[in-house]
């Protein structure tokens, strides 16, 4: 074995833990003299000498890593490593060491290091994150991709390999291999090339993307990778991006750097989104490295962009010119919708400096300009580009639509050309209606609008919005619900008629419609609440009940549904008095028993008005619509609706007879203080005259004067005696105007005097002294009710009202 030798690499272990290389040449175990024993030697490949005289001690660690390389410390901080080319000289090695220590040589390490625990664990770290590359060369590529790919589960590997990759040039050699490569048709060299190429991008390291991006090198790099093994054929990439993929500046750029800048970030694009494989959702930080290299590449080229003032004016002011030819304005419009796309991916600092350059330099107004273009390109790159704007301040947006409306009419407003935008989308699947509908969407959200204590910007945009607009957004659902279009004869019949519900195009956009409007619902409770009022909208939109499309009667019924959620009264009445339930009741026996979409969202809509018992549209529900739909027994919807009903009626009819006992009893109870307070002053009448001393029977004078006084009383008036009965009439007034009179909280109040005969309980009841101790509300509603009968009768309100 003395004369066997192996080519290996050396490398020695450097104060700053790495390994330089010494150089390669040939390895043997021989018999050294000078140590009295066995040692390794290496001699250079080039001129013979030693590199490595090393002794084989009996109690040295020894530690063999993978299948190629062999490490041992000497001294402190001293490490020397053996890099085979072959795996099979250095298994011949290992044996040969193993021999002279007398182990195993199937273990890995040579020696027992559990004496010496943390400096042997420190020993063993260095020699497990050791990473030696062979020289570049056709005959190691298998080598070197075999080292590549180990390295990647291990960060301090891929460290210690891309520091190796980047200070030793080895990129640079490697692309140098790959021409040589493809002149000598090696096609299994190409493949190893693909596959350490993709592999140093997967070590994710800024250091080497900067190599390997550089003008001189991605070309090279794009053609490693178009050899992959996977494919039949390889893909020619570099002739699409040097041939096909064509450059268009809209205004000459004079900025070489950011032109470099450009092609750059393309290209390096073109390999993130084509050659290299899409990430699993177990590998959320592959690549991340690269993301985050083109970002900031896009960062800079808009922050040269954006100091480029003459740049972004002259492409302004050739989108504002009348005379620019609609190809030229396409292009123009395709930049800035580029620039914006780019902005979504950049920090939000960037971000808000890019979309606040455009706004000021007037962006809306072009766009204004641009959006009643016949040209569908056009028309779809400004919705994209007016989307990114509102999502980046639509509180701008809102403050230049309202100020438009000083100077124009309702028609040409900024937000009504969107609207109509939307209604008039060509497009079947109304791609161009959608993305204009999160543009209302965001403008309409009183979430992202600001209220200060000067102004409120919710109350001021929503005033102005149903004022002027409103109108134009609900036009298509009035038309489609007008008496012409929603008869039931004439729905099947009139498919292709465009204002039809169930022509497809125009269900489509109804349901869009009743989406937005299903979210004002939520949020613009008084504005929204008071337009459908008064144009009776719920009673058109449940019109679409009979459309054809089932997920048209399902936005309808969405509608319904949140309206319903609010639990206003306000809501709840409208309902009922415009039998609103009735086509929903419709809709589900039409569906019959089909268990779908439609038959949930109907019992959903029942089932939650039974939990939240609303009652006034539990009555409504089971007194109207009950005997139809008790027949439904596959839930317990209906029959929970029917019971609530029936404990509400017991409950209500339970307050009446409690009210009825409680009158009865007051009535009651007033009689009995009337009685005894009547018998206490008859009593004290009766006190009163037996107070009084009689007079003595032989006081003649006094029994004569008494006598001629009874007989005065008792002697009846004459007929024709006008003064008396004067006197007695002006008497009997005067005992009414001293009656007693009811006060306003219920009571009687007396006069200071009062007649005997209302005293002793003769006089009329109106006349009685019975005090009030119990207020009685029901004599004042019978009081109320009298006047009511003297008046013409008013109609009785609506049981639910």
């Amino acid at each position: 074995m003395a004369d066997v030798k192996y080519s290996v690499n050396v490398y020695v272990l450097n104060e700053d833990q790495e390994w330089n290389n010494l150089g390669t040449g040939q390895v043997s175990s021989t018999y050294d003299e000078q140590f009295q024993g066995m040692s390794l030697l290496v001699r250079s490949d080039s001129d013979g000498s030693v590199i490595l005289r090393s002794q084989i001690p009996p109690d040295r660690p020894y530690w063999k890593h993978e299948e190629t390389l062999i490490v041992w410390y000497e001294a402190e901080n001293h490490g020397l490593l053996l890099n085979f080319q072959d795996p099979a000289g250095c298994e011949d090695i290992w044996k040969e060491i193993c021999q002279v220590q007398g182990k195993d040589p199937s273990v890995q390490i040579t020696q027992n290091i559990s004496d010496e625990p943390e400096d042997d664990f420190d020993e063993m770290s260095v020699i497990g994150n050791t990473v030696v590359l062979p020289d570049c060369e056709l005959d190691t590529l298998d080598q070197i991709a075999n080292i590549v790919n180990s390295v990647l589960s291990s960060p301090i590997r891929r460290e210690r390999l891309a520091q190796i990759l980047k200070n030793e040039a080895y990129i640079q050699k490697l692309l140098q291999l790959f021409h040589t490569c493809e002149n000598l048709e090696n096609t299994e060299g190409l493949y190893r090339l693909h596959e350490i190429i993709k592999g140093i991008l997967s070590l994710n390291k800024s250091c080497l993307f900067e190599i390997m991006f550089s003008d001189e090198c991605i070309m090279d790099v794009v053609g490693c990778l178009e050899y992959d093994p996977a494919l039949d054929q390889p893909k020619r990439h570099r002739d699409f991006l040097a041939n096909d993929a064509k450059f268009k500046e809209v205004i000459p750029i004079t900025n070489s750097e950011l032109r470099q800048k450009i092609h750059q970030t393309y290209r390096v694009q073109y390999i993130h989104d084509i050659l290299l494989p899409v990430p699993s959702i177990f590998e959320d930080n592959f690549l991340s490295t690269l993301t985050t290299f083109i970002l900031s590449n896009k960062a800079e080229i808009l922050s040269m962009l954006q100091k480029d003032h003459k740049f972004l004016y002259e492409v302004f002011a050739q989108l504002k010119d009348e005379t620019t030819h609609d190809d030229r304005r396409c292009e123009l419009l395709f930049f800035f919708k580029e620039l914006c796309s780019f902005s979504q991916e950049l920090q939000p600092q960037s971000k808000d400096a890019l979309l606040e350059t455009l706004t000021q330099l007037g962006m809306l107004p072009v766009l204004k300009i641009i959006m009643i273009r016949d040209d569908l390109q056009v028309r779809s790159a400004a919705a994209v580009i007016c989307a990114y704007l509102v999502e980046y301040s639509p509180s701008r947006i809102r403050e230049f639509i309202i100020s438009e409306s000083q100077v124009c009419k309702d028609s040409d407003l900024f937000i009504n050309i969107i609207i109509k935008q939307m209604i008039c989308d060509t497009d079947p699947e109304l791609g161009g209606a959608v993305h204009w509908m999160v543009v209302l969407h965001s403008l309409l959200d009183p979430r992202n609008m600001l209220t200060t204590s000067e102004k409120s910007e919710r109350s001021e945009f929503l005033h102005f919005f149903y004022k002027h607009c409103m109108h134009t957004f609900t036009a298509p659902l009035l038309a489609a619900t007008s008496e012409h279009n929603c008869e039931e004869d004439d729905i099947v019949a009139h498919d292709k008629n465009k204002n039809c519900p169930n022509n497809n195009q125009t269900a489509q956009l109804l349901a869009l419609i009743l989406e937005l409007l299903t979210f004002c619902i939520q949020h613009h409770t008084y504005y929204i609440r008071n337009y459908i009022l008064s144009k009776d909208l719920l009673r058109k939109a449940l019109i679409l009940t009979n459309s054809k499309h089932t997920y048209l009667i399902l936005c309808a019924l969405r509608f319904m549904r949140r309206m319903i959620s609010l639990n206003d009264e306000i809501y709840n009445n409208y309902i009922i008095k415009g039998n609103h339930f009735e086509p929903v009741v419709n809709a589900l026996l039409d569906n019959g028993t089909r268990y779908n979409m439609l038959n949930s969202a109907i019992l959903e809509l029942f089932e939650y008005i039974r939990v939240e018992n609303i009652k006034s549209l539990v009555s409504h529900i089971v007194e109207k619509f009950y005997n139809t739909l008790e027949s439904i027994e596959y839930v317990q919807t209906f029959k929970g609706l029917k019971i609530k009903y029936e404990k509400e009626r017991e409950r209500q009819s339970q307050i009446q007879m409690n009210v009825y006992s409680v009158l009865q009893n007051i009535v009651v109870c007033r009689g009995t203080i009337e009685e005894m307070e009547l018998k206490e002053e008859v009593y004290f009448m009766e006190d009163a005259e037996e107070a009084v001393m009689p007079p003595l029977e032989d006081d003649d004078e006094f029994m004569e004067t008494k006598r001629t006084q009874e007989g005065e009383a008792v002697m009846p008036p004459l007929e024709g005696d006008d003064e008396f009965m004067e006197t007695k009439r002006t008497q009997e007034h005067e005992d009414k105007v001293d009656s007693p009179k009811r006060t306003s909280s219920g009571d009687f109040k007396f006069s200071s005097s009062y007649s005997a005969c209302a005293a002793i309980g003769t006089g009329s009841p109106s006349g009685s002294s019975v005090v009030r101790l119990v207020n009685h509300p029901d004599d004042e509603e019978e009081k109320e009710e009298d006047k009511e009968d003297e008046t013409s009768p008013k109609k009785k309100p609506h049981l639910s009202s």
